[in-house]
């Protein structure tokens, strides 16, 4: 009898455990304002292929949640703000949309959020105040249909929602939009249910290029870290500022137990010509540390840690939006479904080195500590590198091929070079702040092999502990610990 509930207590509490410490999701949006795009099916087809799990599209086109049926992706769908009116005067407009929009394909097609409204206080006809009526409208129809506790319900937002987001700490929410936010966050968590906002590090860096540098909008790691004076935390990135200064806005109206979604963030593939960060390179670089930041469950300085779900925007080029060059050109895909740039959806390395940016050009060189860094840059660097950086770090760890010898140079070298490497090989991804330096000289000896251009990457990252790092262990480890204690816990506690 014991041992029986042994077993059933320990796979209930893995259940618990494991479904807790399943990390930050990573999506995709699909937008469609453009004539030249693949059809729906062929779309679905596209995404599972990249083995993307979740995708949000901004209406119920039925031939696009029909696409989804049976493909084991997550939807996002929208309502978009032209219908807000409708929906919020007219209880039975929402019970027809639901009826004939939604029902008939559920759940073979998962849908699992419904926005209502998309950054209403951004659109030229001011529907802010519908949106909460809106979402109880919609929430009355899937509590009719069962859903209500299945399908999440929020509304997205642009960080122009704040009238102030620098520093951090003094993130607060436009007083004019007071009238309709408020009842919105308490719908939210009444509801459980996300804050989501649309956040893009290009337009603070393009917008103000003397107060916000292109390495630390792109996550690299040779930005010059800026601190909050307020609270003395510190940021390396333009992204995790922008989601404190939301959390900070909301713990000042006393909301700080809101989970925070960033439904849409990207960086564009091409611009006008006054747009110079509009490129493939950058538009790589930013996506593919934005993916490595939510699948490691990095966290923010405020919230370390902390997962977060992001959508990545977008997945194709779309031609017909309006305004300067970049708006049509956020696409990771071209209409022929082939990748403008490659990108790692899994966050976890898995690089094939021969497809990386500027490989031409990179082929015989390494990457390997400079001789002029001070041992505490040398270290920050290293850090980084096995950290936020996402390089396998394992080789260094005692016993292991690179250990020897036991230098921070030495150690350091290894673990710039595999994220030399693992990043196309490009002389931006060597620079760690001046601690690092490319050589044509292989740095290899004995066992331990430094990765080189044309290389396969490891697809996965050890989750030991970087040597000499500070960062938390990967996401898995972090959670697994803690399983074995408890479970050892309660089987003890029952044995007794």
């Amino acid at each position: 009898m014991a041992g029986r509930l042994v077993l059933a207590l320990s796979v209930l509490l893995l259940l618990l455990l494991v479904g807790h410490c399943q990390g930050g999701k990573i999506g995709a949006c699909y937008g469609r304002n453009a004539d030249d795009l693949p059809a729906p099916d062929k779309v679905a087809q596209l995404i599972q292929q990249q083995s993307i799990k979740y995708v949000r599209i901004y209406d119920t086109n039925i031939d696009v949640i029909k696409a989804f049926a049976n493909t084991g992706v997550e939807l996002m769908v929208g309502v978009p703000n032209s219908d807000l009116l409708a929906f919020a005067q007219y209880q039975s407009n929402v019970d027809t949309w639901l009826k004939n929009s939604i029902l008939p394909y559920y759940p073979a097609t998962m849908i699992t959020y419904i926005t209502v409204g998309a950054e209403v206080t951004e659109s030229t006809v001011n529907a802010s105040a519908l949106v909460v009526p809106a979402m109880r409208n919609v929430h009355t129809a899937l509590k009719k249909a069962g859903l209500h506790k299945k399908i999440t319900i929020s509304s997205t937002h642009s960080l122009g929602i704040l009238s102030r987001s620098f520093p951090p700490s003094a993130g607060a929410f436009n007083s004019s939009y007071a009238y309709f936010l408020k009842p919105m966050l308490e719908f939210l968590v009444e509801n459980q249910a996300p804050f989501m906002v649309d956040l893009y590090p290009y337009y603070a860096y393009q917008n103000s290029h003397s107060n916000v540098s292109l390495n630390y909008a792109l996550f690299s790691p040779q930005s010059q870290d800026v601190i909050d004076p307020n609270t003395g935390l510190v940021y390396s990135n333009m992204f995790d500022a922008q989601v404190d200064s939301i959390f900070f806005a909301l713990m000042a109206l006393n909301f700080k137990t809101l989970k925070i979604m960033v439904t849409e963030s990207g960086w564009p593939n091409k611009g006008a010509a006054k747009e110079t960060g509009a490129t493939p390179d950058n538009a790589q670089t930013y996506n593919t540390n934005l993916i490595r930041h939510v699948v490691n469950d990095s966290g923010t300085p405020a919230k370390p840690g902390e997962e977060i779900d992001v959508y990545i925007f977008s997945l194709f080029n779309e031609n017909r939006k309006p305004g300067i060059g970049s708006e049509r050109n956020w696409g990771l895909f071209f209409p022929d479904k082939s990748s403008i740039y490659s990108l790692d959806w899994t966050g976890r390395g898995k690089v094939d080195v021969m497809t990386g940016a500027n490989i031409t050009n990179a082929n015989g060189t390494w990457c390997i500590a400079s001789a002029n860094a001070s041992e505490t840059d040398l270290q920050n660097a290293l850090n980084w590198a096995c950290g936020p950086g996402n390089v396998d770090c394992s080789a260094i760890q005692p016993s292991q091929p690179c250990y020897q010898p036991d230098t921070l140079a030495s150690h350091a070298s290894y673990a710039f070079n595999s994220y030399y490497q693992q990043n196309g090989a490009d002389v931006v991804a060597c620079d760690f702040g001046g601690a690092g330096v490319r050589t044509t000289k292989d740095p290899s000896y004995d066992t331990c092999v430094f990765l080189a251009a044309g290389s396969k990457m490891s697809t996965t990252n050890s989750t030991s502990l970087p040597a000499r790092s500070g960062s938390s262990p990967h996401t898995s480890a972090k959670c697994f610990t803690p399983l074995l204690f408890v479970l050892s816990v309660v089987i003890a506690a029952v044995m007794l």
